[in-house]
């Protein structure tokens, strides 16, 4: 349950959404704004904590001229004159990191983050070489894809180096376990993985406030995917494991305030519900490859039924195979090689 049946299961205690250029008050000192994406997923949410005489910023959208506009209202407006004295960023993916260095220098702010966004930032934003685009197009025709198709999707990541601006050269580390200070409010930073490497949540357990970053959304499950520099890794087991101990750690009744979608109430039934998500799609891939070896690339429309461009097909390929890995890791399938494609079968004896 990963769409709308998911909502009947969620509590949504704000009615206004906050349009561009504007924002919704969460709590006192505590302001929820959107920065708008140019994707299909329209909008990134940023939050913004009363520090005192200043505001501590949490993500930051994109860097496109759109998303520059709506900054530049929310400086006139939402912001009452006050400066931005830290910009937190929950996870390097460009919708949250993107105008994290415009911000810092506009206004001398400290940048605080985990060691591997910031590291993963950076390196995504060197020049790629010929060398590393040709190992993303092997990895892609290995596991089934066209050389056609694989040749538009290995280069999709460029588009980090036009929606990520330069990192400020200095940063604070935020670690599983640390406690900030902001304003009158103390945060626990809590570390999670799957959908980005180290990702940042905030939570408030005086006003229960749960700033989950895209770990937990509303309506549609994060992106887990498995990347051509780590080809068996398992992102989808550690995103699982995350959502356990967001169960076990967290309370029941936390507002959750994610990176996209509408805060909501209910963290514990979402957590339930991404779990069953992603084991219905093992089941289907279970189901397909019992039938006949199937590559990553014949997966993908098992799992997604809609035309898919370029940029979908990354994400899509990508996600596909971290479902795949987990079952392998838990020798529910096995792979064979054939041609140099990557196909994969029930393990011996599972099925005929």
């Amino acid at each position: 349950m990963s769409g709308k049946d998911a909502d009947t299961r969620l509590t949504f205690p704000f009615q206004d959404i906050p349009q561009p250029g504007q924002a919704v008050t969460i709590r006192d000192g505590v302001l929820w704004a959107r920065i708008p994406l140019p994707y299909r997923l329209d909008h990134v949410n940023v939050y913004l904590v009363r520090d005192h005489d200043a505001w501590t910023l949490i993500d930051t959208g994109i860097n496109t001229a759109e998303a520059r506009a709506a900054w530049e209202n929310l400086f006139t407006g939402a912001f009452r004159g006050l400066p931005i004295s830290k910009v937190i960023v929950t996870h390097h993916h460009p919708d949250h990191i993107g105008l994290a260095g415009w911000l810092c220098e506009r206004f001398g702010a400290e940048l605080l983050t985990s060691q591997t966004a910031y590291m993963s930032s950076r390196n995504l934003s060197l020049a790629p070489q010929e060398t590393g685009l040709r190992h993303y197009f092997e990895f892609y025709v290995s596991q089934g894809m066209s050389e056609e198709v694989a040749g538009l999707v290995a280069i999709q990541g460029n588009e980090y180096l036009r929606r990520v601006c330069d990192l400020p050269p200095t940063f604070l580390r935020l670690l599983q376990g640390d406690k900030i200070t902001i304003g009158e409010r103390e945060f626990r930073v809590i570390s999670v993985d799957g959908h980005a490497p180290e990702q940042i949540m905030l939570y408030d357990d005086r006003d229960r406030l749960l700033f989950a970053a895209d770990q937990v959304i509303e309506r549609i499950s994060p992106n887990v995917s498995v990347f051509a520099n780590e080809p068996n890794g398992d992102p989808l087991g550690h995103f699982l494991r995350s959502l356990r101990l967001m169960r076990q750690e967290l309370p029941a009744d936390v507002l959750v305030l994610s990176g996209h979608g509408r805060p909501f109430l209910g963290l514990h039934e979402r957590c339930h519900d991404l779990e069953r998500h992603h084991e219905e799609r093992c089941q289907r891939i279970r189901d397909a490859c019992a039938q006949a070896p199937h590559s990553v690339a014949n997966l993908v429309p098992v799992l997604f039924h809609r035309p898919l461009d370029p940029h979908q097909m990354s994400f899509a390929f990508t996600e596909t195979l971290a479902h795949v890995n987990r079952l392998m890791r838990r020798g529910e399938l096995r792979k064979v090689v054939n041609n140099g494609k990557i196909f994969y079968l029930p393990q011996a004896g599972e099925a005929s």
